[in-house]
């Protein structure tokens, strides 16, 4: 049994280094008057969601792991795309891309009914479970999105749209977290949102911008 205070600093180390990774873009953003999305939003983002997926499994919320599952690999991506992925050292490649068939396994060899225990044996009430599946989802899809756009564009970028849904998961996963008593959740999610706008912010101005040396 792993002690909670352990697991609880697990999810803050997480929330610590997804916090970083959104000041970060925010300062570098800042600096260049634009958004950017630099190396090491993804590096940290990777990191990060590693953690926060093992935080997911120890607090047995299926919600959290299920966005983890999904953005990881489109972390990976990006940093394919900027050509960063290589610099990684081999063996750490390597793990990186097993953990998630190293997760696959234990729930296969651990226990027959260990996705019950997840998903069931929570007594949460059902409606709060499909707010935080929703919000999850909806929070998850924002790199989706970006996926779609840089496999298209063939850059590494973050546009408008990804903002709007990252401020729209965002506030409905601080609602989850408020009702799970999730100070983890909160905290990260509380932050997020203030740079979110700033990001949307941003974009208005060099939108602004450009329209008025088309019109020029």
């Amino acid at each position: 049994m792993i002690p909670v205070w352990l697991v609880i600093s697990i999810g803050f180390t997480a929330q610590f280094l997804f916090s970083a990774r959104t000041f970060y873009q925010w300062f570098a953003s800042e600096r260049k008057k634009k958004v950017v999305a630099p190396k090491y939003f993804w590096q940290l983002s990777l990191f990060a969601s590693f953690l926060l997926f093992a935080y997911g499994y120890f607090r047995e919320d299926f919600t959290i792991m299920l966005g983890q599952a999904i953005t990881y690999f489109i972390y990976i991506r990006n940093l394919q795309i900027l050509g960063e992925w290589k610099f990684f050292p081999k063996l750490l490649r390597t793990l990186i891309l097993v953990f998630p068939l190293m997760v696959i396994a234990w729930f296969n060899f651990n226990s027959i009914n260990e996705m019950d225990m997840i998903t069931i044996r929570r007594n949460i009430p059902l409606a709060l479970f499909f707010l935080g599946i929703t919000a999850q989802v909806l929070f998850t899809f924002r790199f989706v999105y970006q996926w779609i756009y840089c496999e298209v564009t063939k850059v590494s970028h973050l546009p408008l749209g990804f903002w709007l849904i990252s401020l729209s998961g965002s506030l409905l996963i601080m609602i989850y977290g408020i009702l799970r008593q999730d100070v983890v959740l909160i905290a990260g999610h509380l932050f997020g949102s203030v740079v979110y706008i700033r990001n949307l912010m941003l974009l208005r101005k060099e939108w602004l911008k450009e329209s008025k040396k088309i019109r020029c």
